[in-house]
């Protein structure tokens, strides 16, 4: 639309770290490609973690109110209309400063009111995807775009697209160029079986209340490392009940609220307790370990089931419902891998031969291919 020399790239995904963390690993190959980040724009709203974490990495942001829409016609369906209108109205603003050359969005309900835009204005934009089942922002705006990268085989069947790529999730470099050797050093771990406990950028309540059998049964015993990632809504909780427990915070015990440098943690690890998310798989895969999946039971279309029984199908990870996750069974599942070395060998060996890390730079190439369309 904008016949301006300048290339300006909008980029936008929000919500979950599980949206945002690939278009930050974007973001960063475009970086390395050369592109200027005073030529990068983040889109997204102010009061998710997508601005938290775009203003950490010293990314251009500009916000706009935009929220998920409710799934039954009702008077909070009418306001959630009114304000999506309000958020397009926002962005039009953005799109005749900034004069875009072209958008990529990674999912989630903030990317429809700039992608709306896009189709009103004819700006060229690029998606991803994450999800096995892809999201509804997604499959509404597929068909126009200039290409859809996808994160799995099995969500080609969603997406009406005349340029479909399967690439992967895109994920931080960090997770080709650290070892194992390396991670542990900078989160000071001893070089010991170390078993990383996690529920996304939000936490898990469920993973949480059953974990402590773990930690009483590892607490301070030689030979074991627990990282432990509380979420931030529930590290005051968490805290308290260990403190109940031990009085002190047991020696081997690296607990937080959220690991900025979740590369890190990952990286360090032995096995790994976590949700279902498909960035949570990828990364996982790119470490090469064994996992144990919780799946959130009230994910859209049930797309964490879907997740992690495609990864236990391909004998990648070991599968546990949220309704049947307490402090024994899980306990039980964890204690059964670490006596069984051969099957968690299996698990991680088979996980990382799945890894792809060269998504961020095939998106990158796409999204500048789009530019000059």
């Amino acid at each position: 639309m904008f016949n301006n020399k300048k290339t300006t790239y909008f980029i936008t995904g929000g919500g979950t770290g599980g949206h945002i963390y690939p278009a930050v690993a974007v973001i960063d190959e475009l970086k390395n490609q050369g592109i200027d980040n005073e030529d990068i724009y983040y889109l997204g709203n102010k009061k998710n973690l997508e601005y938290e974490i775009a203003s950490k990495n010293g990314y251009n942001f500009l916000s706009y109110s935009a929220k998920g829409m409710p799934r039954k016609l009702s008077f909070e369906f009418i306001s959630w209309a009114f304000g999506l209108f309000v958020s397009c109205l926002r962005a039009m603003m953005y799109v005749f400063e900034y004069k875009p050359s072209v958008i990529f969005a990674t999912g989630g309900y903030v990317c429809a009111p700039i992608l709306f835009c896009a189709l009103f204005l004819k700006i060229p934009y690029v998606l991803h995807d994450c999800d096995i089942h892809p999201g509804i922002v997604t499959r509404f705006f597929a068909r126009n775009a200039k290409s859809v990268s996808l994160a799995f085989e099995g969500a080609k069947k969603y997406i009406k697209s005349k340029n479909i790529q399967i690439n992967g999730n895109p994920i931080r470099q960090e997770f080709k160029t650290i070892s194992k050797k390396q991670a542990r050093a900078e989160l000071s771990l001893k070089d010991a079986f170390t078993i990383l406990i996690m529920g996304g950028s939000l936490g898990a309540r469920t993973i949480n209340n059953s974990s402590f059998k773990i930690l009483k049964e590892f607490a301070n015993k030689e030979g074991y490392e627990i990282l432990w990632q509380t979420g931030k809504k529930n590290f005051d909780e968490v805290t308290r009940k260990i403190l109940d427990e031990f009085e002190e915070l047991p020696d081997n015990l690296v607990l937080q609220p959220y690991f900025e440098k979740m590369y890190l943690a990952l990286l360090s690890s032995d096995l790994v307790i976590s949700r279902a998310g498909s960035l949570s798989l990828s990364e996982i895969c790119a470490s090469g370990l064994g996992a144990i999946l919780i799946p959130y039971p009230y994910a859209a279309a049930n797309h964490q089931k879907k997740n992690a029984q495609s990864f236990v199908d391909n004998k990648m990870a070991l599968m546990l419902e949220d309704k049947d996750c307490n402090n024994d069974s899980l306990y039980e599942m964890v204690l059964n891998l670490i006596n069984d070395k051969k099957l968690l060998s299996d698990l991680a060996y088979n996980a990382y031969k799945c890894a792809k890390t060269d998504a961020a730079v095939n998106i990158a190439g796409e999204i500048k291919k789009a530019t000059k369309q």
